[in-house]
């Protein structure tokens, strides 16, 4: 009966524009873990004592609120479910410490990137990918779908993104230009896949790949890595554009609130508190901050 209750909550939750792909796999799990107790109902021990089967206090978190939202869907229908307490606090995950890339360092690792492979084409592939990826911000996820006909004389066109949204990304020249060099090299190899990015088999960029080329030109210039340091991962590459971008935010409140607004629907941020978090990013946004603060604090005394 459980099981049947959270496939009716998955079937809801999909109908009303949710993926619901991640929180689907974790109920399934707790209903499961439920029925062979021969539980048939929410119970909050229970679902305590499953969330709680993780080790890191965020996932035990993360999995109790998944129950938790469940169940109080389902006690509306059925006050016999119970509704767990937040044993383990909120679901709010800590955000990792960005790795924020020079110029220098931006510039090392295409130049790594170019020279990458056995074949100038796979060189050429992962030299543009990343090179895009630092001029636009883009996701990794939003660069490897990228389409041919999405580039437009407008810039490029971002479909059905994360959140399910779409948007409008502008093109300097120089990027518009090196897209159009790399799509000729990369046209005998793919002619007829009308993704950006392809490789050697003429087959679209799987993210996993793109990771591991990644962390292999990291180690190859020598970018810090270890324990107790910020990952370096493309995603740095979006990082790095976003504070950057933050850093030429002109003065003046209305200038800077009207900033941070294109910022964040350049990035595609679905709330505009996700780009205000890269202010935390570097000690010289933090000093900027500061002094703002500051002269504020001395003006209005």
């Amino acid at each position: 009966m459980l099981s049947r209750t959270v496939e009716d909550y998955i079937m809801a939750r999909r109908a009303a524009g949710f993926k619901f792909e991640a929180q689907a796999g974790l109920l399934r799990s707790f209903a499961a873990y439920a029925e062979a107790r021969d539980e048939h109902y929410v119970r909050a021990s229970t679902a305590v004592e499953w969330a709680g089967l993780v080790a890191k206090v965020p996932q035990r978190a993360h999995r109790l609120w998944t129950v938790i939202r469940f169940a109080r869907h389902a006690r509306g229908d059925d006050p016999r479910h119970e509704v767990p307490p937040p044993a383990f606090g909120g679901e709010r995950w800590p955000r990792r410490t960005p790795y924020i890339l020079s110029l220098d360092e931006i510039a090392r690792l295409l130049q790594a990137a170019r020279c990458y492979g056995t074949s100038p084409l796979q060189g050429a592939t992962y030299c543009t990918l990343f090179g895009l990826l630092a001029c636009t911000g883009l996701r990794i996820s939003e660069a490897i779908r990228l389409r041919r006909s999405d580039i437009t004389s407008d810039g490029l066109l971002i479909r059905n993104t994360k959140f399910r949204k779409s948007r409008l990304v502008a093109l300097h020249d120089s990027t518009r230009a090196a897209l159009e060099r790399y799509l000729s090299q990369r046209q005998a190899l793919a002619p007829k896949d009308d993704h950006v990015f392809v490789s050697l088999r003429g087959t679209p960029l799987i993210r996993e790949c793109v990771d591991g080329v990644f962390r292999e030109l990291v180690k190859r210039i020598g970018l810090p890595q270890g324990a107790g340091l910020p990952r370096i991962s493309p995603h740095s590459l979006r990082h790095t554009f976003a504070v950057r971008a933050l850093q030429t935010c002109p003065d003046g409140r209305e200038r800077i609130a009207r900033h941070m607004v294109a910022l964040s629907t350049y990035l595609g941020h679905v709330d505009a508190a996700a780009t205000y978090w890269y202010l935390q990013a570097t000690p010289e946004l933090l000093r900027d901050i500061a002094s703002c603060c500051e002269c504020h604090v001395e003006n209005a005394s």
